[in-house]
């Protein structure tokens, strides 16, 4: 049977269902694949991950999952190569900017509290928030994934003032249906970002543009080490920009990041955009810098 791709929940699969193989849960609609973690391509997006032991850099809290792509591993499951954007890990990234849920599944040889004794567990939908490079102690970069389960204390945006929908494709007529979630965001200081705003009177600090809306200029303040598990940045002037929505999403997805001179740097060529206008009251610390580089650069 052809499997289809579908984003949300599967009719008469509810969250705890338990499958004895991959492929009872392929056969469900639950995931696409009998041995690839995630199920997902670049042009679609990923619907499905399964959590199964596949990579030691993969941390389970329940409702937080630190998840690592796929690739670069050899069949004793070790690490040879580079992980890239490629595969199911681009439609994890696409699934990210476009704010899918991605079903979760355990499996029983995941070392988690949270993994079934036996087989598999559909473990409900979650949220990709963050993506980023991790290089190893074997010296190899390999992509990790900040997932929060929807409706969690987890469960954040870490986009400044982006807004993100939820989907489902459980109903395909008729009015568009609401879902309801109890969201706990971060508690991100009102003088940062009143500061960071006022100091560059909502100019980008890359591009020089204010974004004009009928009450006034905009802006928005990215961090640049990430607030939250796994990365812990603080909410500091230190650790902001003053970024327009086009410059803002680019660097959190790492397509620029910073010298440590502050030149901002096009990742996939290399090329030296620009300097970073800076104002004298803002003293960017450059572990931050340094930190948010090592996530996107192979220096």
């Amino acid at each position: 049977m052809a499997y289809t791709r579908t984003f949300g929940q599967i009719p008469g699969h509810p969250e705890g269902s338990t499958y004895r193989t991959r492929e009872e849960l392929r056969m469900a609609g639950l995931h696409a694949h009998n041995q690839a973690g995630i199920s997902g391509t670049p042009r679609d997006g990923a619907d499905a991950i399964v959590l199964n032991g596949g990579y030691p850099d993969d941390h389970d809290e329940g409702d937080l999952i630190i998840y690592t792509g796929q690739g670069g591993q050899n069949g004793r499951k070790e690490q040879i190569a580079d992980q890239r954007y490629e595969k199911g890990n681009a439609g994890l990234v696409l699934s990210q900017y476009e704010g899918f849920p991605v079903r979760v599944i355990r499996g029983h040889e995941e070392e988690s509290l949270h993994a079934p004794l036996t087989g598999y567990r559909y473990d409900g939908l979650y949220r990709v928030v963050r993506h980023w490079f991790k290089k190893r102690a074997d010296g190899y970069r390999v992509l990790q994934f900040r997932m929060v389960k929807i409706g969690s204390m987890y469960d954040i945006q870490d986009l400044g003032d982006l807004e993100s929908d939820e989907y489902s494709d459980s109903s395909t007529t008729g009015p568009v249906s609401r879902i309801e979630s109890v969201v706990a965001r971060l508690a991100r200081k009102a003088s940062v970002v009143r500061n960071i705003k006022d100091w560059y009177e909502n100019r980008c600090q890359i591009c020089r543009e204010a974004i004009q809306l009928p009450t006034g200029p905009a802006s928005q303040v990215a961090h640049i080490q990430g607030l939250g598990v796994p990365h812990n940045g603080p909410d500091h002037e230190s650790n902001a920009l003053c970024l327009c929505p086009n410059d803002h999403l680019r660097f959190d997805y790492g397509a620029i990041y910073l010298t440590d001179d502050l030149k901002v740097v096009e990742a996939a060529t290399g090329t030296v955009m620009c300097h970073l206008y800076v104002d004298r009251r803002h003293a960017i610390g450059l572990d931050y810098v340094r930190q948010h580089r090592s996530y996107w650069s192979q220096e």
